[in-house]
């Protein structure tokens, strides 16, 4: 399944250019305004989760973040996104792996993750994710995480995705986090439609 979940994103980025994705921000104004809100510090060791060739990196740098782990399954995407940033790619340390297959020694103030986690659909796989980035996060950490809500699409890049809640949040991460907030948004896709995020903030315990 790995195998063929690596193959499916190396395709996807080999073939489709940044803006005929329908994750695809020029600007991703939600993240940037988590990390703005809870004044992350700049020399904070910061985790981005399938960040793909997202532009949030592109901004923390521009911010002045200095300790930037960027991971993706996909090497094509993380080649795309290298070739954007030139010189300032020196910067971000690349990482491909899926996250479940993770392993590092490394602890972060801040993971985050918006559209990789609903791709993981099956229960023991959801308890293996909350676990590590429990494990990967300092203590006082922070985790900011966004997923297609309960109004939003069921299938993304053709794959099936988990919806989620408030409470579904909750009931995942409430043993090991502390919920700070959620809320919902829209956003808008290149192809003018409109796919309903939810997102939330948790500090770890």
């Amino acid at each position: 399944m790995i195998d063929s979940k690596k193959e499916h994103w190396e395709k996807v980025f080999a073939t489709k250019a940044e803006n005929e994705v329908s994750w695809y921000q020029e600007k991703p104004e939600t993240s940037i305004k988590f990390f703005r809100e809870n004044n992350i510090a700049k020399n904070a060791k910061i985790l981005e989760i399938g960040g793909g060739d997202s532009h949030l990196i592109d901004h923390l740098l521009e911010m002045g973040y200095e300790k930037l782990t960027l991971l993706d399954i996909s090497g094509n995407a993380l080649e795309r996104i290298k070739k954007r940033l030139g010189e300032k790619a020196k910067k971000v340390n690349f990482v491909i792996s899926d996250i479940l297959d993770f392993q590092t020694d490394e602890r972060f103030d801040v993971v985050h993750d918006r559209a990789s986690f609903h791709f993981i659909t099956q229960d023991e796989e959801k308890v293996a994710y909350k676990d590590l980035i429990a494990d990967l996060l300092s203590p006082m950490g922070l985790f900011f995480v966004g997923t297609f809500s309960e109004n939003g699409p069921l299938k993304c890049s053709g794959l099936e995705i988990t919806q989620y809640s408030e409470s579904k949040f909750e009931n995942l991460f409430s043993e090991d986090f502390d919920k700070l907030n959620c809320f919902t948004q829209d956003h808008k896709t290149p192809f003018e439609t409109i796919q309903n995020f939810i997102f939330c903030t948790f500090k770890k315990k």
